[in-house]
């Protein structure tokens, strides 16, 4: 079986979200590495979600070993709340568990799509991102499915995207001459497909290359 990936939505009291990062981290990593899990990441918020929001994600090499990832990640850590977590698994993306390093925009887009439509939805996006990658020197770094299916039996999965910076982000979704057209068009029809989508852009915490600094919200 594939590994297991749980996205932690946390809650940080007023104005402690970098200090809650910085303890989830220390704390929190290692004890999901002893647990045989790793932190994949952690962002802070940009457009799109509250000031004192962070999103975490972890990985871990089964559905059991990532029901005690809460736990594990925040117990201890003070000032901060586990608001909400999704355990979910890879589809077309990631192949491997190797956690994102780079700093950038990046996107989280969740989806709820018909089952019926499911098959279609992975082709489109297939076919689609390496059009969409060479075009706007962006990554896609990951499709997951998650394991509660949504109301009613749809599908619900979660796209990560990293883009250089937020221009980038605005550049991708106005397509400029006929290959990006092309993009374009395959992504459309991959929304049209879906009974709701959604969208929130953050930077990177755990970045290894750089610190975002700015004031996002």
């Amino acid at each position: 079986m594939s590994h297991v990936y749980v996205h932690h939505r946390i809650e940080a009291a007023p104005r402690q979200w970098k200090a809650v990062a910085e303890r989830v981290v220390a704390a929190g990593a290692p004890r999901a590495a002893a647990a045989g899990g790793a932190l994949y990441g952690v962002w802070r918020s940009q457009i799109g979600r509250p000031r004192d929001e962070l999103t975490a994600m972890s990985v871990w090499p089964d559905a059991d070993a990532a029901a005690g990832a809460d736990a594990l990640l925040l117990d201890g850590v003070a000032d901060c709340r586990m608001e909400e977590s999704v355990a979910m698994v890879p589809t077309l993306r990631p192949v491997g568990p190797e956690a994102p390093h780079r700093q950038g925009n990046y996107a989280f887009r969740w989806f709820v799509t018909p089952e019926a439509d499911w098959d279609e939805f992975l082709s489109l996006c297939a076919a689609a991102w390496p059009g969409f990658e060479a075009a706007y020197d962006s990554q896609v770094v990951g499709l997951w499915r998650c394991l509660d299916a949504a109301e009613g039996g749809d599908v619900r999965s979660l796209l990560l995207t990293r883009r250089p910076d937020l221009a980038a982000w605005e550049r991708s979704k106005i397509p400029q001459g006929a290959a990006e057209a092309a993009v374009r068009e395959k992504l459309s029809r991959r929304y049209d497909l879906c009974a709701w989508t959604s969208v929130s852009t953050s930077t990177l915490i755990t970045a290894t290359d750089r610190e975002d600094t700015a004031r996002w919200t």
